[in-house]
């Protein structure tokens, strides 16, 4: 006979099975000793393994890469640009002009020895007990293996070479030693308020941006993740100095982070007051010790401090960086000055669009409102786009249990459920760009021409679009030549004025610069001119790809569109730039041209002029003065040069005004003396007629 359905089938659960106290760490003698057990899961065999929670700062320091902290080189290199980003936002949020100073300076051992103190300081070589532990101690084996090579090298070294063929000696390979670096950052922004300062540094996932709304950063894991970097590093803790008021009292914190609980470790925090001859002063100054890479990443961290003067023009950017030791020789500092004064517009929060929301976030905002809100004051207030009139309509499409009146306390799982689908199957306005916080045109041109000093610019921006719900805001710049650009495409990439460095191969902006535009049909030669791709993408969720956040894939067509109208209107621009100036260079080569033939003319006319025994009587007068001499061969080849020069000034008016010019525009001349009686003419007239009388009028 047939099996009976099992039970769950039937919409019940069996019968626990009885098991072994051994095999899964549960008991079935009794309910108490199965609920001490309850914290065992089953971790295959004969063990058990204890359920463990772990915070977020925890989480974060094991797995470091999903912020960037991939190694010493780039937790240098993501240290810096946290700090930088803040100090921007800080001072825009003001809003004033961003002035950050950065400085990189090398921290020999014994500085390092100093800081940790006598008590926490590592033995000195000379101190060391056992020197066979160390690394840096040269063992037998490896002192045998050295003379060994240098015998070898000797050897080769002694035997005659051949002098059409001698090898160069390799070049001493660049240390990747990692070193220990004190990346200190100031800006002149809002500052930090005293009892929040640890709150803000200390604790990972706590922030002031979580909202609808453009930031630079959003989760509150930037600065942490430094200072996460910094206690498994180095041990030591972060040093900050903030003034919310410029000559006001000043904050002064040290401390460092307890991973295990997510919250910070504060060492020290006073108000002080400011020194009575120091010049005022408002923003903040944060200072960590850390280990880190130069050799590696110098050229990234550069890169960076020249991007990000690009997309930020109105800052003022101070880099340095301070080597010890027998490298002093390659301490340097640069400056990136400020070419705008025009702060990009600040970005507003919104509410939530009603197509990026999801059955998640509506429970939120429900749980964010009274619990006695109506429907109809729920969906017209708590999110965008729509107004009281649609939300009655959306009301009445959902129907059946649901009213205006009702309270969003009774909104169910199922029934948010139905509210979503009905969220994302209807029709709504576009989001409004009042969110977000664009470069803008004027701004970008201004930092591709300071940095790059480039011959020819073109700027274009996108109207505000959508993706998903959220959004977004595109500007390219196309430039040709200038300093330090290779020959070919160089594409610099900006995600919410962010520049990105890495993985620019699978990005949207590099595979549309490279596969999707036809340079060729704009008069620019992809492998030989020098051409810079500049776009930014603002939006208030930039869509990554990965867990670095270092690119954005090309799988938004409407982010993918935008990007490729954008270059491809700033490369029309270029292209009548390109036009204009080919006219121009053949317009100089063809006066070149006929100059040089003016001599042989002259002196043709000249022979005519003289040879002639009977002219016409109407030109009989030149004849003579050719024959007297008042008309000469210079005097000839003077006329025809300036004949040629008139001809040419003519040619590039009316090339300036185009023969395709379809306005017309009413022009009255007043006498100046007499009635007032005006001459009405039409300047594009093709007869000519309008010219003719323009000339009249100037002759009277």
């Amino acid at each position: 006979p047939p099996r009976p359905p099992p039970a769950h089938a039937l919409g019940t659960m069996p019968p626990a099975p009885k098991r072994s106290a051994t095999a899964a760490g549960l008991s079935s003698t009794g309910p108490k000793k199965a609920a001490a057990a309850r914290p065992r899961a089953s971790g295959g065999g004969s063990k058990s393994a204890l359920l463990k929670t772990k915070s977020p700062a925890e989480f974060f320091a094991e797995n470091k890469n999903i912020a960037g902290f991939d190694n010493p080189g780039k937790s240098l290199y993501t240290t810096l640009r946290e700090f930088v980003e803040n100090g921007l936002d800080a001072a825009e949020s003001v809003p004033v002009l961003p002035d950050i100073s950065v400085e990189i300076a090398e921290v020999s051992k014994s500085q390092f020895r100093a800081l940790l103190g006598s008590a926490a300081a590592l033995p000195s070589t000379d101190e060391r007990l056992d020197t066979a532990i160390y690394k840096d101690v040269e063992t037998d084996k490896e002192r045998k293996l050295r003379e060994k090579k240098e015998a070898a090298a000797a050897a080769r070294a002694s035997t005659p070479a051949d002098p059409n063929n001698t090898p160069a000696a390799p070049a001493p390979a660049a240390s990747a030693r990692a070193n220990l670096f004190r990346v200190t950052v100031t800006d002149n922004g809002i500052g930090m308020p005293h009892d929040d300062l640890p709150e803000m540094l200390g604790r990972v996932l706590t922030g002031t941006k979580y909202c609808v709304k453009q930031s630079r950063g959003k989760f509150g894991l930037g600065s942490k993740m430094a200072l996460i970097w910094a206690k498994m590093s180095t041990g030591m803790p972060v040093e900050v100095v903030s003034a919310m008021k410029a000559g006001g009292p000043m904050t002064k914190c040290v401390l460092d982070i307890d991973i295990a609980r997510n919250e910070p470790n504060i060492i020290s925090l006073e108000r002080v007051m400011p020194d009575p001859g120091a010049a005022p002063w408002r923003g903040t100054k944060i200072s960590v010790v850390i280990e880190g890479n130069w050799t590696s990443y110098r050229a990234k961290i550069l890169q960076y401090m020249r991007q990000i003067a690009v997309i930020t023009p109105h800052a003022l950017f101070r880099f340095a960086f301070t080597a010890e030791g027998s490298h002093r020789d390659k301490s340097f500092a640069v400056t990136f000055a400020r070419r705008s004064d025009k702060l990009p517009p600040s970005a507003l929060e919104v509410k939530h669009h009603p197509s990026s929301v999801n059955q998640l976030l509506i429970k939120q905002i429900i749980d964010q409102v009274k619990p006695s809100t109506s429907l109809l004051n729920f969906l017209s207030k708590q999110l965008s786009s729509i107004d009281r009139a649609y939300a009655k309509r959306l009301i009445a499409e959902l129907a059946g249990e649901f009213t205006e009146e009702m309270p969003v306390s009774e909104l169910d799982v199922n029934r948010i459920r139905q509210l979503d689908h009905l969220l994302h199957q209807a029709r709504f306005e576009k989001p409004t760009g009042s969110c977000l916080s664009p470069a803008g045109e004027y701004n970008l041109r201004l930092g591709i021409m300071k940095e790059l000093k480039p011959d020819l610019v073109a700027t274009f921006a996108e109207p505000a679009d959508v993706f998903e719900g959220h959004p977004f805001i595109v500007e390219a710049g196309v430039s040709l030549g200038g300093q330090s650009v290779k020959q070919g495409i160089n594409v610099y990439r900006f995600a919410n004025r962010i520049p990105l460095l890495f993985e620019a191969g699978s990005d949207v902006v590099s595979r549309t610069a490279v596969s999707s535009i036809l340079w060729s049909s704009y008069k620019i030669s992809p492998t030989q001119d020098k051409i810079g791709v500049f776009c930014s993408i603002v939006s208030t969720k930039i869509p990554f790809k990965g867990t670095s956040k270092e690119y954005i894939g090309d799988d938004s067509p409407p982010i993918k569109n935008a990007v490729k109208h954008a270059i491809s209107q700033c490369c029309l621009q270029l292209k009548a730039k390109l036009k204009r100036k080919a006219a121009e260079i053949d317009r100089v080569a063809r006066k070149k041209t006929i100059a040089r033939y003016v001599p042989d003319v002259a002196n043709a006319v000249m022979k005519v002029l003289e040879s002639e025994e009977n002219p016409p009587e109407e030109v009989r007068g030149t004849f003579d003065d050719a024959k007297s001499g008042v008309i000469t061969r210079e005097v000839l080849t003077k006329k025809l040069l300036e004949h040629l020069d008139r001809v040419e000034k003519e040619f590039v008016l009316q090339a300036g005004e185009g023969k395709e010019e379809k306005d017309k525009r009413v022009i009255l001349l007043a006498p100046i003396e007499g009635d007032e009686s005006y001459v009405t003419f039409d300047r594009a007239d093709e007869s000519g007629m309008g010219l003719s009388l323009l000339r009249s009028l100037e002759d009277k």
